[in-house]
């Protein structure tokens, strides 16, 4: 591709050579009052990060990128664009590859992580959201192939160019049937793209390790358990089981 990646109507990009974090430049620019679907790329991040604090790779070669979304929803509702995310990555996944979603926030290709989702959110003194800015990279050239994984690396393949305006046209697509049909129907379509109900999992929450089986998300996003001490739901953990 040789001319600037074109993306959905109304939406903004702010294209750099080099960033510490594309999540830190967006939330920057959001907090002066840039508009909804403002993007800022990098070709590299030299800061990056991912989820629970990691460092997240990010030499030149891969799709960098960060999104200024204005739900204007109450604060709890704010981790349902997770889902919305996950699945605009995977719908910019080719036709004939397996794609997975895995709670709360992964996306799997042929059994390898594609992509990091990061959502780092601002909310008011009112208790509603002022911004999210929704991070996602996503391997395009190559996968980064770390100890620390709990999953092998995947890749797309193709150009980053590419890739943003296929990442922009999907997140733009999710966001409004979002909008428009609300959770329930983020909720149904990421359940279709996740583990089978029954698969066995494991979550780590802090220093308890919770075993059990999956059983679906419930009506806000928590994953839902059957234990052998009962039915059991999780806000917020690691998933380190093989499903879901």
């Amino acid at each position: 591709m040789t001319h600037a990646p074109v993306l959905p109507d109304g939406w903004t990009l702010v294209a750099l050579d080099s960033v510490g974090s594309t999540n830190d430049e967006a939330a920057r620019l959001a907090d002066g009052g840039a508009a909804e679907g403002t993007v800022v790329w990098a070709r590299e991040q030299v800061g990056g990060r991912g989820r629970r604090g990691r460092s997240w790779a990010s030499p030149v070669g891969n799709l960098y990128s960060s999104t200024i979304l204005r739900p204007e929803c109450a604060a709890p509702r704010a981790a349902e664009l997770g889902f919305v995310a996950a699945l605009a990555v995977g719908d910019l996944v080719p036709a004939g590859r397996a794609v997975r979603l895995k709670w709360p926030n992964d996306v799997l290709v042929d059994g390898g992580k594609v992509a990091g989702i990061l959502l780092e959110s601002a909310i008011g003194q009112d208790g509603r959201v002022e911004h999210v800015v929704a991070g996602i990279g996503v391997n395009v050239t190559f996968a980064p192939q770390l100890p620390e994984m709990r999953y092998p690396g995947a890749k797309l393949g193709g150009t980053v160019e590419v890739a943003l305006e296929g990442l922009t046209r999907a997140l733009a697509t999710r966001l409004a049937e979002w909008r428009r049909d609300g959770f329930e129907v983020i909720r149904e379509a990421w359940l279709a793209k996740a583990g089978p109900l029954g698969a066995d999992v494991d979550v780590r929450l802090g220093e308890e390790l919770v075993r059990g089986r999956f059983a679906g998300l419930d009506r806000e996003g928590a994953l839902l358990l059957e234990t052998p001490t009962g039915p059991r739901k999780i806000v917020s953990g690691e998933l380190l089981g093989r499903a879901a």
